[in-house]
């Protein structure tokens, strides 16, 4: 090359690229008259354009450094002078950040978060739901490192929810940015792709922060990261910016709803802390209903600003109704009103996922699964899975395990809302009557799992969409039980609510054994008084008594001897009246427990001779086994322990051959204690351990603890102390779980058992 060096590797790269000067320009943002006069030779260049240039022309490491070797020895005598591209920007600090947050409170762990990667330049997605908080923990968390950034901090509100609907356009975004750093009009280039270059260009040794608020999605923000090692690009969104996480190495950091403590503190910096000491159950009332979101709580706070005279306990009072909750936090702005914040992420949703929105407020339980949510819509799981995946993603559910969905009370409500003005009252009837189902078929088809035997309900066909669970095993059906039972008498409930008292009946008999091992016993109370009104007013006497005699059941569990006493004998009467022997036989055998637990020892056996007979005559081989291990129970605590083997050795015989594990656990507990009263203790201890190991694998709580118990007595027998303190410690924690009345009695035979 000759003296123009410069010139001549500029123009080989342009025609290189194929492009033309105005081309380069273009994309540059070098005016093109410039670039003309650069590849004649007849000004010295820049090193500042020069790097625009290269940048512009994509230029591979080595070929960028001859170019920026050339400029720098490339000296033409008739250089005119020309101003440096962007003359303002050298100086142009911008200190875009919005007004510190007032009263900013918590948020101390993702603060923490936050100042750790200060010094990694790591881009920063903020993500969480509506009205979470996002933005002030941005905007407050830019404040306190400010002084980190030296050439100074932009910040643009990307509007990617907002009533407007119309999200700013990247180019628009730089444009702004552009303007901040002094950049003149006339350098910026039309195109997105030209605009970027320039705009990290300007970035390019600096140190600035760069606050991108509001962001609809990956697409929008990728054009308006910086390139440069001493920027730090903050985003906040309520999409989880997964394709940034992916592509550009973004740190998530999502932000949930406050903790009561942080909600305390918010609710106080904006009311005083004397005001929330005066009315301390209200205050915390107001955050409950508020679910912990910063923006409803700040709602509450300015309420009780405005109308001083007011007290928080009348505030409460209003939140209370869960359909008049969104219009109580409506204080007539729509940029913080909560349901108009909700409508921003609710307007972005496919029409399928929307749908989904508006179905799930029929939901009653707290979480749903897949499956739950595809009955509710009468979809497949994979159009289910969809819908839920786009809800995850607009932050109007979240998915706390896998395949397992939730949203707060106030994302419900609107919700609810949403359905009741777009949905037909039919179609909402209808999406409760396929959940139902889902619950029903699910659950009676897991209650057989746990114990094959079991008397089975005649149910109705479920209704085309539901989805049923499919279990293949007890121990996936006691797993589905343990996860799905905080919604069971929530949907017993909705189900007599919405006149579904067929399903009112039928669900809470279906999980009732389940209840029984796992030791809900208070709550299948309640649930099966419920189940007893729905039962009568469905006209359903065989409904009643089933659920009269699962109410017995669970009063024997709680030691309450004459309710148990009551509820079985009108049970007893129904099914006397119908004409069920198996109903009446398995009334008998509970009034048989009912009276051992009174002391009446031939009362109880009587029960369980007139229980065997009965189910002889229905020719039902499993309750015959439960019946024989009732009578041989029975004849231990008569002293007959011989004749008690005979009974129970029948028993565990016939359980084994219908398959009843809970009925063979059972029995080796009751020829355990024939052996330990026979003296066998050896043998008593061997059939106590069977009883343990059934009872473990069955998740039968109660049982597990009463045989312990057994088993200690046995190696106190023995002379086993260290056996026996062993087998109460293990008893009395389930005890305590319990809430059991026997559980101080253990404690102190436990204590006892240690100054031995």
């Amino acid at each position: 090359m000759g003296g123009n060096a410069f010139g001549e590797l500029l123009r080989e790269c342009r025609l290189a690229a194929g492009w033309t000067q105005d081309e380069l320009a273009g994309r540059s943002g070098v005016s093109a008259h410039s670039i003309s006069v650069l590849e004649a030779g007849r000004r010295q260049p820049r090193l500042s354009s020069v790097s625009l240039l290269a940048e512009a022309l994509a230029l591979d490491p080595r070929r960028r450094e001859q170019l920026l070797a050339a400029a720098r020895t490339d000296v033409t005598p008739a250089a005119e002078p020309v101003p440096p591209p962007a003359t303002g920007s050298a100086a142009a600090v911008p200190r875009q950040l919005p007004g510190a947050v007032a009263g900013f409170t918590g948020r101390a762990a993702q603060l923490k978060e936050l100042t750790g990667l200060l010094d990694r330049n790591e881009t920063v997605a903020i993500n969480g739901t509506a009205g979470v908080g996002k933005t002030a923990l941005a905007v407050h968390w830019s404040h306190r490192i400010a002084d980190r950034f030296p050439d100074g901090q932009l910040y643009v509100n990307l509007r990617g929810f907002d009533p407007s609907g119309q999200p700013v356009q990247p180019a628009e975004a730089i444009r702004g940015f552009l303007d901040a750093l002094g950049v003149p009009a006339q350098r910026i280039p039309a195109g997105l792709a030209e605009q970027a270059a320039l705009y990290r260009s300007q970035l390019a040794d600096r140190r600035i922060l760069v606050v991108l608020d509001n962001a609809r999605d990956t697409s929008q923000v990728r054009p308006l990261l910086p390139g440069s090692a001493g920027c730090l690009a903050v985003v906040t969104s309520r999409d989880h910016l997964g394709g940034l996480i992916v592509s550009e190495g973004a740190r998530a950091l999502p932000v949930d709803l406050m903790t009561t403590a942080e909600a305390h503190d918010l609710l106080a910096s904006r009311l005083g802390p004397e005001r929330l000491a005066a009315e301390p159950q209200a205050a915390g009332e107001l955050i409950e209903l508020c679910v912990h979101l910063p923006l409803a709580l700040s709602i509450v706070a300015a309420r009780a600003t405005c109308t001083p005279a007011r007290s928080l306990t009348e505030l409460a009072r209003q939140l209370r109704d869960v359909r008049d909750r969104l219009r109580a936090l409506d204080i007539g702005d729509t940029s913080v009103d909560v349901s108009a914040v909700f409508s921003w992420s609710y307007r972005t949703l496919s029409a399928a996922a929307a749908r989904m929105f508006r179905l799930l407020s029929v939901h009653p339980g707290p979480v749903l699964s897949l499956s739950a949510a595809a009955s509710l819509a009468g979809t497949g799981r994979d159009q289910a899975r969809e819908a839920l995946a786009e809800l995850v993603k607009a932050q109007l559910l979240t998915e706390p395990a896998t395949g397992r969905f939730a949203y707060h009370d106030l994302l419900r409500a609107y919700s609810a809302d949403r359905a009741r003005g777009e949905e037909t009252e039919q179609a909402r009837r209808a999406a409760v009557h396929r959940m139902l189902d889902h619950y029903l078929h699910t659950a009676h088809a897991a209650t057989l799992l746990l114990n094959p035997p079991n008397d089975r309900l005649s149910l109705a066909g479920p209704r085309p969409g539901v989805i049923v669970e499919a279990l293949a095993d007890d121990e996936q059906a006691w797993q589905w039980f343990t996860t799905e039972r905080p919604g069971f008498a929530a949907a017993v409930d909705l189900a007599t609510d919405t006149g579904f008292d067929t399903h009112a009946w039928q669900l809470a008999c279906s999980v009732a054994n389940f209840c029984i091992r796992a030791g809900h016993w208070t709550r299948m109370v309640t649930t099966q008084q419920v189940a007893i009104a729905a039962a009568e007013r469905a006209g359903e006497p065989h409904g009643q008594a089933w659920s009269l005699r699962e109410l017995g059941r669970a009063y024997i569990r709680l030691g309450r001897h004459s309710d148990a006493q009551a509820s079985l004998r009108r049970a007893l009467e129904l099914d006397e009246r119908l004409g069920d022997l198996v109903g009446q036989a398995r009334s008998h055998n509970n009034l048989g427990i009912v009276s051992y637990a009174q002391g009446d020892h031939p009362e109880a056996l009587a029960q369980g001779k007139t229980a065997y007979a009965l189910f002889r005559a229905a020719g039902h081989r499993a309750g015959q086994a439960e019946a024989l291990n009732a009578i041989g129970w029975m004849q231990t605590q008569l002293g007959r322990h011989a004749e008690a083997l005979h009974f129970c050795a029948q028993a565990l015989e016939l359980h084994r051959a219908v398959g009843s594990k809970h009925g063979e656990a059972d029995t080796w507990d009751s020829l355990g204690h024939a052996h330990h009263h026979l003296g066998e203790h050896q043998q008593a201890a061997a059939c106590y351990r069977h009883a343990l190991e059934l009872f473990r694998k069955l998740g039968a709580r109660h049982p597990q603890a009463d045989t312990l118990i057994r088993l200690g007595e046995t190696h106190q027998a023995a002379g086993d102390f260290a056996g026996a303190h062993q087998a109460w410690q293990q008893a009395l924690p389930i005890l305590e779980d319990l809430h059991h009345p026997d559980a101080e009695v253990l404690r102190t035979r436990v204590l006892r058992s240690l100054q031995r």
